[in-house]
């Protein structure tokens, strides 16, 4: 499934009508979850049930606004609500620790799904134009991708998304990208960090661009500014008269508030291009990539280090790099974690250290690494063990390449000429 995404331009009427659809979805989405809620065990709710309630909202005359959402709109909304109830009956199942994640009814939703009715694409592909009862009218549609290549029944879905900078409309094309590209014979295990994004079995350093603090000056700036707009309804002159006269905060304070939310979305954008293009960069240039397989949910837990562990984006980073595995038809392998930075990877020798020691010294055999290279050249050892000991079997944590016998002749095959390294691949334009 491929996405494609473009941005829209329309009158500021048409906007608010988008907003009014969004409300509707939200308020199938909660009345399915409430639906489940109210029934009885023998009742046997599943998915389709949710479907057929939805037809009834429709004829409920007390909420007209359902009946005006398309129906396979109002379907995908209680498809949302079913996703988060059988999420908690997984976790219910498999014992997971902690809370389990009951689902919880949405307050704010941003976006609305249509399936293959509801909406009609313009010949040339430059226009949308959404055709339930709210009548939001034709939208032009503003982005660098082309969708003149595919097919009107490739496009599965179309999801309307509002940020804080405008709203988007996402198609789901049901396409599979495969991209052929030369194998180059190399292998590398990389460490991720946070005094280096990232450092790799080679000695190459990513520097940590540090979004979140490069920012951090204009965010409290313009986070200052919002509150000291806010209007307290149980406090002074102006709040008493909100409170009377129920109307909401001022213009000047949701003009603030959306430039709080741009200013965030900025820093959300910058980093997923920079963990696109380094991702790609890797996998473009080798072979094999092994990487720890770390419980960045766990990690956060340090109130020290949270912010920064959730602004290096680990997880975003282990995502695009199994996406890009199975795009260029790479080997991508999760090793546990455990001793990767206190094992030498020379000899094999338990070497403790503490995270204030950034340098591996190992009195046996005297070698002196960096500790983030030693410990991505011992995560590159266990991935090479785990690939011979378990090809062909079951229950290993590796993605891409479908056949993995092929991995070993890749490896042993190297490519001959000079090539450039993952670190030179990294060009603006992925």
């Amino acid at each position: 499934m491929l996405v494609l995404e473009a941005k829209l331009k329309g009158k500021t009427e048409q906007f608010q009508v988008i907003d009014d659809i969004i409300r509707a979805a939200q308020f199938v989405q909660n009345k399915a979850l409430r639906f489940w809620m109210d029934s009885q065990p023998e009742d046997k709710i599943n998915r389709y049930s949710l479907n057929k309630y939805c037809a009834v909202l429709a004829a409920n005359p007390e909420y007209p606004w359902v009946k005006k959402l398309n129906s396979m709109a109002r379907q995908a909304s209680a498809e949302r609500a079913w996703t988060a109830i059988a999420r908690f009956f997984d976790n219910c199942k498999k014992k997971v620790p902690g809370k389990k994640g009951f689902p919880k009814f949405k307050k704010f939703c941003r976006s609305v799904e249509y399936k293959t009715t509801g909406w009609k694409l313009s010949e040339d592909r430059k226009s949308l134009t959404l055709t339930d009862g709210f009548e939001a009218g034709s939208f032009k549609l503003k982005g660098t991708r082309d969708l003149s290549f595919y097919a009107r029944e490739q496009i599965k879905r179309v999801r309307i998304v509002k940020r804080a900078d405008g709203y988007y409309a996402q198609f789901c094309v049901d396409v599979e990208r495969k991209e052929k590209i030369k194998y180059t014979g190399s292998e590398i295990g990389i460490d991720v960090g946070l005094s280096h994004f990232l450092t790799d079995s080679n000695g190459e350093k990513v520097e940590n661009p540090r979004h979140i603090r490069a920012s951090e000056k204009r965010l409290k700036k313009l986070q200052r500014r919002m509150s000291n707009r806010y209007q307290n309804p149980n406090k002074g002159k102006k709040g008493e008269v909100m409170a009377k006269t129920k109307s909401p905060q001022s213009k000047r304070y949701h003009k603030a508030r959306i430039q709080v939310a741009r200013q965030h979305l900025s820093v959300s954008r910058r980093r997923k291009y920079f963990v696109v293009k380094t991702a790609r960069a890797l996998i473009q240039s080798n072979d094999l990539v092994a990487y720890e397989d770390l419980k960045v949910r766990n990690l956060v837990k340090n109130p020290n280090l949270a912010k920064s562990i959730s602004d290096a984006s680990w997880s975003m980073f282990r995502e695009w790099l199994e996406y890009f595995a199975q795009v260029f038809d790479k080997v991508v392998v999760a090793v546990p974690p455990h001793y990767t930075s206190q094992n030498c990877s020379n000899c094999g020798t338990v070497v403790k250290k503490s995270l204030s020691i950034r340098t591996h010294s190992c009195p046996a055999c005297k070698t002196v690494l960096d500790r983030d290279e030693n410990a991505a050249i011992n995560i590159l050892m266990k991935a090479l063990e785990i690939l011979k000991n378990t090809v062909g079997h079951t229950g290993i944590k590796a993605q891409g390449q479908s056949d993995l016998c092929l991995v070993g002749e890749i490896l042993l095959e190297k490519s001959s000429g000079k090539t450039l390294s993952w670190k030179e691949l990294r060009i603006p334009g992925f």
